[in-house]
């Protein structure tokens, strides 16, 4: 009955069965992520893959001008270094830590070992690459289609997700304008927006403090309709791929963390 989970923190290794979890565990090291660490840089060799137990994870693209945008968050839902998996290469982004937490450490190399082995891990990755995938399908059409207001809304809320320090978020302008690809006069009209709403109630150096519920409201439907999806597929779909048994009370289990929207 994966007597495993409670231990494991992230949902996808929790999911592998017990004889599965076991070839990667001797190789997995728990490790502290640092607000504002950066895991990879993008076009340097992935030299390790992280799945985050707690905190979040913010996948950034950058182009040639310096500018910058988040293509998606990764909390204990996913994995940071996952092409590693497809070969070896470089990472096309940078993964930097938003939100403190701990993650599972692992080295590439450890780690293609034991998914040549076992056709369960090898579904795990299939897994991960859906749920990534998913957030940057709609992350680009969110981009192109809604208010920087609502795609802020979007973020905050992503990123409550996968934060235990109640309603207060320790993200920065510099750090809100790195997410969203916009200016920071951009993003203090938008935090100005919110406080007007009263979806965010402060906004103090490097923390903001958000209602979750008008928050929201705000946000656009791109917030509902992702989280559904994502949760589907860690919550639906890897218990009956890896041939796992619900556990007694269902998915998840009481120390996982994720979706908190009523819908």
């Amino acid at each position: 009955m994966m007597e495993h989970a409670p231990r494991v923190g992230n949902r996808l290794l929790a999911a592998l069965p017990p004889a599965d979890f076991a070839l990667l565990a001797p190789h997995l090291r728990k490790v502290p992520i640092q607000r504002d660490a950066v895991l990879v840089h993008s076009g340097d060799r992935i030299e390790h893959l992280y799945f985050p137990c707690s905190g979040a994870v913010a996948l950034i693209m950058e182009l040639p001008n310096g500018q910058t945008a988040a293509t998606a968050v990764i909390g204990n839902d996913g994995a940071v270094g996952l092409m590693t998996a497809f070969g070896p290469g470089r990472s096309p982004m940078t993964a930097v830590v938003r939100v403190a937490g701990t993650a599972l450490q692992i080295s590439p190399a450890r780690f293609h070992a034991a998914l040549e082995r076992n056709p369960a891990i090898a579904k795990a990755v299939q897994l991960l690459s859906r749920a990534l995938m998913t957030q940057f399908q709609h992350v680009a059409a969110c981009n192109a289609l809604h208010s920087v207001e609502a795609r802020l809304a979007r973020w905050l809320l992503h990123i409550h997700d996968r934060t235990e320090d109640g309603d207060i978020l320790p993200l920065t302008q510099e750090t809100l304008s790195e997410l969203l690809g916009v200016r920071r006069t951009t993003v203090t009209h938008a935090v100005s927006a919110l406080r007007t709403s009263r979806a965010i109630k402060s906004s103090r150096r490097g923390q903001l403090e958000i209602d979750r519920r008008r928050l929201e409201i705000v946000a656009c439907e791109c917030y509902k309709v992702m989280s559904r999806r994502i949760d589907r597929i860690v919550l639906q779909d890897a218990p009956r791929l890896l041939h796992v048994a619900p556990a007694p009370n269902g998915w998840p289990r009481p120390d996982f963390r994720y979706t908190k929207a009523g819908s």
